[in-house]
């Protein structure tokens, strides 16, 4: 029998915030199909999904993949994605944000190590019953522990106790990853596979030229069909699809590098500034240099001048704003 994990609805766990080099961020909450994101965005920071309802969709570099509950999504910092709940009842989701130092507090490769999970082609971990409980369990350590500390000042030592248990959760995950069970479920409709399949070519090439009549190709279709059918499948036009990937690649870029704005244009896919600069004001209802100042005062409009913060995609920080995922 599994250990389930114990919920409460609107509990949350924070450590720091994210403009610390140790953040940790539990949100146990409920989501409904009304609440659906628009589009897929990215965070700054790890993050893991645990679906505590029946069913969802998670979607990752626009593939979507069935999950059911005590299904663990682990997403590395850029990953773009979304989760799309089903109709009825609000769903249950425990929500685990969390980030560490580059140097790994001087144990970079252990760190390595134990974040490998998050950095596999399919990050989605289904377990049997043995190694879901173990993962149970120490999740429900950190919510008691969380418990007993209650509404007093948190210490040094409450921080470091939680930190222990997680870390451990994060090495049982590692330890466990050859038990996944998780299996992609085959989609019926084979339009819609197909339209997937472009949708997840847009991700991982929208750094280059993308013409309608080369997707078309990659989709086996017509332009004029792959146009029509791209629209009833995702709700976007493909214009507007590759758009908002290469604009969300860049909010990702000018909050998280160094780089020249123009050069982060051209990574992107951009290959006119003015256009850049259009359609990025489009979306973002500001310019790049602006949008960039905003998360960081202090630096100039064409380079962050520090390493990268733990900001969401809509530059809130998620212990206020709550997350959406």
């Amino acid at each position: 029998m599994v250990n389930p994990i114990n919920y409460e609805e609107k509990r949350f766990i924070i450590v720091n915030d994210i403009s610390k080099t140790l953040f940790y961020f539990f949100d146990f909450d409920t989501r409904s199909n009304s609440r659906h994101m628009e589009f897929e965005h990215f965070h700054s920071y790890y993050e893991i999904h645990i679906l505590l309802s029946s069913n969802a969709l998670h979607f990752i570099k626009g593939i979507p993949y069935h999950i059911q509950m005590n299904d663990f999504v682990l997403l590395p910092p850029s990953l773009l994605h979304k989760t799309s709940y089903p109709e009825g009842e609000p769903s249950k989701r425990l929500v685990i944000t969390f980030m560490y130092r580059k140097d790994g507090y001087g144990f970079a490769d252990s760190y390595e190590e134990i974040l490998a999970p998050f950095h596999a082609p399919l990050p989605i971990y289904r377990f049997p019953d043995e190694q879901q409980s173990v993962l149970a369990g120490l999740i429900n350590q950190i919510v008691e522990l969380s418990r007993l500390a209650g509404t007093q000042e948190l210490t040094g030592a409450y921080e470091l106790t939680l930190h222990s248990i997680f870390t451990e959760f994060l090495f049982c995950l590692n330890l466990f990853r050859d038990k996944n069970i998780y299996r992609k479920e085959h989609v019926e409709d084979t339009v819609s596979e197909r339209i997937y399949a472009v949708s997840n070519y847009i991700h991982t090439h929208y750094m280059e030229e993308l013409t309608l009549d080369d997707l078309a190709k990659e989709a086996w279709m017509s332009p004029y069909y792959l146009s029509h059918q791209f629209k009833r499948v995702t709700g976007y036009t493909i214009t507007h699809y590759v758009h908002l990937v290469r604009i969300r690649n860049c909010q990702f870029l000018l909050i998280n590098s160094r780089k020249k704005i123009t050069e982060i244009a051209a990574d992107c896919g951009f290959t006119s500034f003015s256009q850049f600069n259009r359609v990025f004001r489009k979306f973002c209802g500001e310019s790049p240099s602006d949008y960039r100042k905003s998360r960081f005062p202090s630096t100039e409009a064409d380079a962050s001048g520090s390493e990268a913060r733990q900001t969401p995609a809509d530059g809130q920080d998620p212990v206020s704003a709550k997350l959406q995922s």
